[in-house]
């Protein structure tokens, strides 16, 4: 193993020393790439830097001492980027931009590159960005948001953040994080372009410049040909992305800095200029294996391990320097042995530094740090929508409700954007953001492509840029799509970024069952498991107009705030329900105007008092519940619900004071059995109520069948008030007894 980091250690300048310099891969002049020789003597000292931060990762990773040791070896190119952009260009980047990083950093003086990296190889505590949570690259001074080792999940808020540029600019949003001229970079490699979250982000950005919107976005596709062992075909990458329409397609070779930079700057003019999307595609070469544990020699042979060696950036950027005269052959055999020495040392420190010691620090950040409260900017209204009056004036069903009190956050905050499918003109399936788009205009409301990963990557980017994003997803299913925009990118932004990134949205989900006319597991969907396992995540859900009115409150202030990702789960069936008991009651409804407050963060709803017996329950299982009650009050049953609100975290605290003195415990989970709510309650009260009686109904382990066979799987009214006769038992003679 030693021998063998000796020998990769070596590569570049063995090669050098022996003349073995590689002929041009292209005829690119200093001139036409408007480089100096200066320049070019800068970009190589962040090439040469990139590689030795590299070579001791392995070695510390040999003598287990470091942590990580993907590198950017053969990808040194992206320096060229890092020059052509601004560093106040957004720039989302994949693991292989060591060299990308230090270029920029090389702009700000003070800057740190080889330590702040360092560190975060021997996962230091005192690493700048992550706290010793993960080796990312990325820094707040710099614009680069941290990413792990991802696999093209960055893409769509990519382009989320490009497409927040243009829309600050035209609300004349004055806070934003990013300039109004700003482009936003998104490097991958070839591999991942395949991905679908690649081919869903790309195309959205084609879509978006096909419609002739404003999205100054580059995404830079580094192409070494492979992706860990499987190889990408020649000419894939050019014969699937050279004719996209909207997508202004730009190639160059990055094994060259030279030709790299001249790539770079013609794509960073074009977005800057004509706010127009592009895909850069950079030939790169992959030295030293995907990762320190890759042994490379089982699927490549040592004549192509070796030509492809032969063809190192470094290599190029050296007979670059010597063909200008700037540097001679010692000069760069002494500048690579200035930099192995800075980076050897700083290495060596860096294992003695203190690392993340207790669960309680690892977890600090999962959550975001308090923010500072800022005065918010009103939203303008375009029109008054007609009879908005007395729509705030008379009783509502739920959606009508949601509706209304979207409309009170639009107003009252400028920063507030709400989008996704058929949620503009039509207003949303359901009704749910009626006349929104008609009130405050097509650039606060807007339609979304039919892509659930494009709808979050989209909020996501926007929250980048100081907006907050109100996302819907049409159907609870769909978030199935998606699920990783926010558990691999949302949820993890502020615990990989040390607290310095947040990015707060309030998610509406349509969703759970009894949806009538409705089957299958896309739209008549009874599972929130996806989203209890996420950590720093919210899951609300309301069980009525009124409720969902003061959680939505609650909701936007936790996000804008405390920065917090908050899932508002809306129960379908209960959107248009207008009656409790019998027909014309209208206990469902509520009058906007006098519905006061919020449903703070942690609290549950209590319905009535009664100390027979303590429902525990949320969403339809709530509107299921209060009619039992009815029936289980004839019986002689008195009884009190606790409406959950919050099911992730669970408001466990509040529900143990809610149950007071009742002994007997009824959960009504409307969801599966299998990974439900119900699930952690019950493991909870046997830990902090062991002496009462606890029982549960839920539903079936299915997916939901179409027409009345879907009342066969799901808890019903029937079934709760059976459920409580068993658990309660004859109450008159027990307490006779």
């Amino acid at each position: 193993m030693a021998g063998a980091i000796a020998a990769s250690a070596d590569g570049f300048l063995q090669r050098f020393k022996a003349g073995r310099l590689p002929r041009p891969v292209s005829v690119t002049s200093l001139r036409e790439a408007d480089m100096t020789p200066q320049d070019l003597a800068g970009l190589f000292e962040s090439q040469l830097t990139s590689r030795r931060l590299d070579l001791e990762a392995r070695r510390l990773g040999a003598e287990k001492r470091g942590f990580y040791s993907i590198g950017s070896a053969g990808h040194e190119g992206n320096a060229a980027l890092a020059r052509a952009f601004r560093v106040d260009d957004m720039a989302f980047l994949h693991y292989r931009s060591g060299a990308f990083y230090i270029e920029r950093a090389s702009k700000i003086p003070g800057e740190t590159p080889i330590w702040n990296m360092a560190l975060s190889f021997v996962a230091s505590s005192e690493d700048p960005i992550s706290g010793g949570r993960h080796k990312v690259i990325g820094s707040k001074t710099l614009f680069i948001p941290p990413q792990t080792s991802t696999i093209a999940s960055h893409l769509p808020k990519a382009m989320g953040a490009a497409f927040s540029v243009a829309l600050a600019r035209s609300l004349k949003k004055h806070d934003a994080e990013l300039k109004q001229d700003s482009v936003v970079l998104c490097s991958f490699g070839d591999a991942s372009a395949n991905h679908s979250t690649a081919l869903g982000a790309i195309n959205a950005a084609a879509h978006t410049g096909f419609r002739g919107l404003p999205l100054p976005l580059v995404f830079v596709c580094e192409d070494n040909g492979i992706g860990i062992s499987v190889r990408t075909p020649e000419g894939w990458i050019a014969a699937s992305y050279s004719a996209r329409p909207g997508l202004r397609y730009i190639y160059g070779d990055a094994r060259d800095p030279v030709d790299a930079m001249r790539a770079a700057k013609e794509a960073e003019r074009y977005a800057r200029l004509t706010r127009k999307p592009v895909f850069l595609h950079l030939r790169t070469v992959r030295l030293m294996g995907h990762a320190g544990s890759d042994l490379e020699s089982g699927y490549r042979d040592r004549t192509e391990m070796d030509a492809e060696a032969d063809q190192d950036p470094l290599l190029h950027a050296a007979r670059r320097l010597l063909d200008c005269g700037l540097m001679g052959h010692e000069d760069i055999e002494k500048l690579y042995a200035d930099i192995a020495g800075r980076v050897r040392r700083a290495m060596e420190q860096a294992t003695l530094r203190p690392k993340l010691t207790s669960a309680s620090d690892v977890i600090a950040t999962l959550i975001p740090p308090a923010r500072p409260r800022r005065a918010l900017r009103a939203g303008k209204t375009l029109t008054s929508a007609q009879n908005e009056k007395r729509a705030l004036t008379e009783p509502q069903h739920m959606s009508r409700l949601i509706s209304l009190a979207l409309a009170e956050q639009l107003e009252k905050d400028a920063n507030v954007a709400i989008f996704g499918e058929d949620v503009a003109k039509k207003g949303g399936v359901y009704g749910a953001t009626l006349k929104l788009q008609q009130k405050f205009g097509p650039a606060r409301v807007f339609d979304s492509i039919l892509d659930e990963q494009s709808i979050l990557g989209m909020a996501i980017g926007l929250a980048h840029n100081g907006f907050l994003p109100v996302p819907e997803i049409q159907f609870l299913a769909y978030i199935h799509n998606a699920e990783d925009q926010l558990r691999g990118e949302a949820a993890s932004l502020s615990f990989f970024s040390n607290g310095q990134y947040a990015n707060p949205m309030v998610v509406r989900v349509a969703g759970l069952a009894y949806q009538k006319g409705f089957g299958g597991h896309f739209h008549n969907d009874n599972s929130v498991a996806v989203f209890r396992d996420v950590p720093g995540v919210i899951l609300a859900c309301p069980s009525s107009g009124a409720e969902a009115v003061m959680m939505l409150r609650e909701a936007f202030r936790l996000a804008r705030e405390e920065g917090r990702i908050v899932i508002f789960l809306e129960p379908i069936a209960l959107y248009g329900t207008k009656d409790l008991h019998q027909d014309g009651d209208g206990a469902m409804t509520a009058v906007f105007e006098e519905i006061e407050g919020t449903a703070p963060f942690g609290s549950v709803n209590t319905i009535g008092d009664g100390a027979d017996l303590a429902i525990i329950t949320y969403g339809n299982g709530t509107y299921l519940s209060q009619r039992a009650a009815k029936t289980l009050a004839r019986k002689g049953i008195d009884m009190r619900i606790i409406d959950l609100r919050w099911l992730t975290p669970l408001p466990i605290e509040s529900v143990l004071d809610a149950i007071g003195g009742c002994q007997d415990i009824l959960i009504v989970d409307e969801c599966r059995k299998s990974g439900s709510p119900s699930e952690e309650i019950i493991a909870i009260l046997n830990d902090r109520r062991a002496a009462v009686n606890i029982n549960r109904i839920t539903g079936v382990d299915t997916f939901i069948p179409l027409g009345p066979a879907a009342n066969e799987v799901l808890i019903s009214e029937t079934g709760i008030v059976d459920a409580a006769l068993a658990i309660c038992g004859n109450l008159k003679k027990r307490a006779a007894e």
